[in-house]
């Protein structure tokens, strides 16, 4: 069997780091398995889908690497859920109802204070052919449930064991709106059956509904995936990440300047009994996964945790995977520079300052009590700069002046850099020059 997967977002919003976890589980389980990854847009609300944000869904997909097998668009799938609807009705599993929100809302409520479940209660089947007639000349028109059969649904979940969902404590699921709309479910399970999709996995939210879905497929006569659900994200507080992932789409963290590399190591590791490092590329993530590393328990997302793995993917970088974006930034100064800055980077851009610091000018920071020791310090600064220079030097400067540790080491640094903290110094200072750390070491804006 051919493993193939699917993930179906909705054009009308930016994908945040919720979505694109699941998508992501999904990536990595189909490259592991030498399967493919189907993009699937759920474009079927016509009304609020919209072109940018498919155009900004793929964007998102490709920039952490990502890249789908095949692409469909559900807005040009119409025929086929209408095929599948006739079908449903035919074998009387689609029936029409004709309440209205309001009079469900006051049915829900009678149930409850009876200490009924809050189900529905199927009244629409008991309807004559006069009696939907009369609501329809009254102006009502018929949202579609999907007649369950009300019997326990058992499967095999690869992330949460064996499943059971009693299908007769649930409503039966409406399908196909007063307006005709068709909702999520119906085009999901038809598009599952088309693709051949063989693996289902999504968050945990969603078992419940797999009981009715495996009910839909089988009235459509085919054999249900293999289901996954996974745990869900909770922030680094404990509590639900729902509120906050407006602010935390994929495009607001490539926009602050996030690795893609570290954005997909962290979220393919949160959970799981992998240590929480960067991986050296999403194929390495993918050979790597498997369901019995996740934990019961929700993933932890924490924002400092992506910031450390950031600074560890900058880290490890070569200069050859580096070069072209520093060249885009203008810091390109070789590989000596990169190697001498990049493991002090929490951000890429940050590498741009460095550059300045070391080919532009800077503003020496030179408290009162530290004269002494930069004043010796210009005194004995070496004709020629190299790799080594920074340890004799250093050694000279505490021998005539007794300073000693931070009180040696910080003075330089900021007479120096204009900075209290950055790169090892021992490569840096060649890079800076001769010229310039006199010039600086002298309170001289250089």
């Amino acid at each position: 069997m051919t493993v193939r997967v699917r993930f179906a977002p909705s054009p009308t919003g930016r994908l945040h780091v919720g979505n694109i976890r699941t998508a992501l589980i999904n990536w990595l389980f189909a490259r592991e398995q030498g399967g493919q990854f189907v993009l699937r847009i759920d474009d079927t609300d016509l009304e609020r889908s919209t072109k940018e944000f498919e155009q900004g869904i793929e964007t998102d997909l490709a920039w952490l690497g990502m890249i789908w097998d095949e692409k469909y668009s559900q807005s040009a799938r119409f025929p086929l859920y209408h095929q599948a609807m006739e079908r449903l009705k035919a074998a009387g599993r689609l029936y029409p109802c004709y309440e209205t929100g309001e009079e469900l809302d006051r049915r829900r409520k009678v149930q409850l204070t009876r200490g009924q479940p809050p189900i529905y209660d199927r009244a629409a089947l008991k309807l004559t052919d006069a009696e939907r007639a009369a609501l329809e000349a009254e102006g009502r028109r018929p949202h579609w449930r999907f007649r369950l059969e009300g019997k326990r649904v058992t499967w095999e979940d690869l992330a949460r064991g064996h499943c059971e969902v009693d299908t007769a404590s649930m409503s039966d699921p409406v399908l196909i709106r007063e307006d005709g709309a068709f909702l999520y479910t119906l085009p999901s399970v038809v598009d599952d059956i088309d693709m051949a999709i063989s693996h289902v996995i999504r968050g945990e939210d969603h078992v419940t509904n797999t009981g009715a879905q495996i009910e839909i497929f089988e009235a459509l006569g085919a054999k249900a995936p293999r289901f996954a659900h996974t745990t869900l994200l909770v922030g680094a507080d404990g509590e639900g990440l729902s509120k906050r992932l407006g602010s935390l789409s994929i495009l607001q963290l490539r926009d602050e300047g996030y690795e893609p590399l570290a954005v997909v190591s962290h979220l393919a590791r949160i959970g799981t009994s992998d240590p929480l490092e960067p991986g050296e590329s999403i194929e390495a993530l993918a050979s790597a996964f498997a369901f019995d590393k996740m934990a019961r328990h929700p993933g932890r997302y924490d924002p400092a945790d992506l910031a450390r793995l950031n600074g560890a993917t900058l880290h490890a970088m070569p200069y050859e995977t580096a070069q072209p974006r520093l060249a885009a930034l203008g810091a390109d100064l070789g590989e000596s520079f990169w190697l001498a800055v990049r493991a002090n980077l929490g951000l890429f851009a940050d590498a741009a300052a460095w550059a300045t610091v070391v080919t532009g000018s800077a503003e020496p920071l030179i408290a009162e009590e530290d004269r002494p020791v930069v004043a010796a310090a210009l005194d004995l600064l070496p004709a020629m700069l190299d790799g080594d220079s920074w340890g004799a030097w250093t050694s000279a400067v505490k021998e005539k002046t007794g300073a000693k540790g931070r009180g040696l080491f910080m003075p330089l640094r900021r007479a120096l850099t204009g900075r209290d903290h950055g790169p090892e110094m021992a490569p840096l200072l060649p890079l800076i020059g001769r010229d310039k750390a006199a010039r600086r070491l002298a309170g001289e804006t250089a």
